[in-house]
């Protein structure tokens, strides 16, 4: 199974694996399946606690389905190739780049972090509206929530005209741009502001991902199975594809660029790795609590 999940997050057809080892087809799709949850839930686990992003990319690919289209929205870290994670979901719209930022949210600490987008207003504005800190004004009373004043972001538009890029416009969201410029030539270093990093993204996603081919034949079906296989192929670039620029510079992996781990993992590590379970948390009801749903809420979660 550890070699049907290696050369399936290559690219491997799964009727090639059939023909090969003679498994059958459920076997591979429920391999498949373990494999992208347990991809989804170790980024999760190694990345605690929040850790400096400063600059990410984030972008938007449509994926042809048999019922229409879905967009999958992906964010990647530009300094370390670290990819912070994507989201499914079916209109192009505030809640999908909603979850995405709440996730870079989530993964980010209180430090400057500059975003960068394409051609996607509802990414900033969503942003703006997920990266924010409680603040209470007195002693009672619902605190209100403050957006970061260490966000920068900036809106990259590129004009086409026959299937060709003709124009870039470049425009600043939040920020002044001698900071924007600061930050992006730490993170960065030479060049312009641009969203090549989360491009570069795109191009193994597509090449190992049938359905995300721009003029393929192949057709998602489940919305579940494409995440799991993008849940997979990001892990698997951050633990075990080395990217050529953190090669020629003696790092193996993304994982190791972040100070996250100390060598480059096998496919049979991350299938191997226990994931610790969360906290029991108790359902929520309307009313006084009872005394004894307290007190096991009390044992159990201390």
């Amino acid at each position: 199974m550890v070699i049907v999940v290696t050369v399936r997050a290559h690219g491997c057809p799964l009727q090639a694996m059939v023909a090969a080892w003679g498994v059958d087809e459920r076997t591979v799709a429920d391999g498949w399946a373990r494999a992208g949850r347990q991809g989804q839930a170790v980024p999760e686990d190694l990345v605690e606690p929040p850790r400096e992003r400063g600059h990410v990319q984030a972008d938007a690919l449509r994926v042809k389905t048999q019922g229409g289209s879905v967009w999958m929205a992906l964010a990647r870290m530009v300094k370390t190739r670290w990819w912070l994670g994507g989201e499914v979901s079916a209109p192009r719209a505030m809640p999908l780049m909603r979850q995405l930022s709440e996730r870079v949210r989530r993964w980010a600490a209180h430090r400057p972090l500059v975003l960068w987008t394409e051609g996607w207003c509802t990414s900033l504005r969503a942003m703006r509206q997920t990266v924010r800190e409680p603040v209470r004004p007195g002693p009672g009373g619902r605190p209100w929530r403050r957006p970061w004043r260490t966000v920068l972001s900036a809106h990259v538009v590129t004009r086409s005209a026959r299937r060709r890029v003709v124009g870039t416009a470049r425009r600043m969201v939040e920020g002044t741009p001698a900071r924007v410029e600061t930050l992006r030539r730490r993170a960065q270093g030479a060049g312009v502001i641009n969203t090549a990093s989360i491009e570069r993204l795109h191009a193994p996603c597509r090449e190992r991902v049938a359905p995300l081919a721009c003029r393929g034949r192949a057709l998602a079906r489940p919305t579940l199975t494409l995440q799991h296989g993008m849940s997979l192929l990001g892990t698997v670039s951050n633990v075990y594809t080395p990217p050529a620029r953190l090669s020629d510079a003696g790092v193996t992996t993304p994982a190791m660029a972040a100070g996250i781990t100390d060598h480059g993992w096998t496919v049979r590590e991350l299938r191997s790795f226990q994931v610790p379970r969360s906290r029991w948390a108790p359902p929520q009801r309307r009313g006084r609590p009872a005394r004894a749903p307290q007190r096991l809420s009390e044992r159990w979660c201390s």
